[in-house]
């Protein structure tokens, strides 16, 4: 038995010094992360911390905008990465903020689905065949309704504009992402880039849907309360599956679908800043946010999928469509401001 031990000494050694070596490489070093609430819970943290020896300091946002100002105020010299969606990213790479990624260095990308291991897929990731970022979560704008007042789930965004569920819409007060739906409700098959001569069609969809629409929400909490104080039928789901677990948190039976149209989506990636002090830290930080115990606090405390397991909430033909950045946010905005406002068409697209 002695000579067993032996011989297994130099392979039991190997394996200590993979367990010890991330301690004393990181001891004492501080990982400065930038995220969004639920991302980063304490108790995730204090594992990697324990893990590598380093201290993590978690700075939470709650809108792109902001996001963007804590990394733009001082050249991202403030964070060594942050967690930023596909769409918004394309605002980043051009300005130098963000750098690419070894994702060599990230070994659990191999426990990704195939379809977010190929990045080149992905639009907004790769640039000048290089990867800027590595997807964590995501989540769809599918469609949830109350089971009461469907006999069969809606299987069009269209159900949004029927009449048989006026006053009882809700939809997320968002002129950029509001945009893409009416684009999607004219065919278009690049909703995020409406056509100089399609902003009149535009416009005469999303007022129709204001006319028929309950109210508009801004906060997954926010539509919670509408739904079960105004006994909605039917949801936009800005949120997806966030706001399916939440709805039925509070004891609603809603179902949940994504339309024949394809549901928009966001896509999540940490991204490491130009000013990241240990890029190495900052690998290991996006490698074990791959491992399955992360992946699994995201699914069953906020409803959002991770990229190494299936969504429960999807179903096989299920079309997503990944965000790309729009032909002109703030004019999406503005035209959507005088659309909730109450204008007519010849005063929401006046100059």
């Amino acid at each position: 038995m002695l000579s067993r031990l032996r011989q297994r000494l130099p392979q039991l050694l190997c394996a200590w010094l993979m367990c010890v070596m991330p301690l004393v490489a990181h001891a004492g070093d501080v990982l400065r992360v930038l995220a969004w609430p639920g991302y980063a819970d304490p108790d995730v943290v204090k594992a990697f911390e324990q893990r590598t020896g380093a201290r993590v300091e978690i700075t939470f946002v709650d809108s792109d905008e902001v996001l963007w100002q804590r990394i733009t105020q001082n050249q991202a010299e403030d964070f060594d990465l942050f967690a930023v969606n596909t769409a918004e990213l394309q605002r980043y790479i051009p300005k130098g903020l963000v750098v690419p990624i070894n994702t060599r260095a990230i070994p659990n990308t191999h426990l990704q689905l195939p379809r977010f291991q190929q990045l080149k897929s992905i639009p907004g990731i790769v640039h000048g065949n290089q990867a800027y970022a590595v997807p964590y979560t995501y989540s769809e704008m599918g469609l949830i309704y109350d089971r009461a007042q469907f006999a069969t789930p809606p299987n069009s965004i269209q159900a949004l504009w029927d009449p048989k569920y006026k006053g009882r819409v809700l939809v997320y007060n968002g002129g950029t992402h509001n945009f893409s739906l009416a684009a999607q409700m004219l065919g278009d098959k690049t909703p995020f880039q409406v056509d100089a001569k399609e902003w009149p069609a535009a416009v005469q969809q999303l007022l129709a849907l204001r006319r028929n629409a309950l109210t508009f929400y801004t906060q997954p909490e926010e539509s919670v309360e509408w739904f079960k104080r105004s006994k909605a039928a039917l949801l936009f789901a800005n949120y997806g599956s966030q706001q399916v677990k939440l709805l039925q948190a509070a004891g609603l039976n809603v179902g949940y679908t994504i339309p024949k149209e394809g549901a928009l989506a966001w896509l999540d990636c940490w991204a490491i800043t130009r000013g990241a002090k240990n890029m190495a830290l900052a690998e290991a930080w996006i490698d074990y946010m791959l491992e399955p115990e992360p992946g699994q606090v995201l699914l069953s405390r906020q409803g959002l999928a991770n990229t190494t397991s299936e969504s429960p909430y999807l179903h096989p033909g299920d079309r997503l469509i990944w965000l790309e950045p729009v032909e002109d946010v703030d004019r999406r905005n503005l035209l959507w401001s005088r659309i909730v406002s109450g204008d007519r068409a010849n005063k929401v697209l006046a100059p």
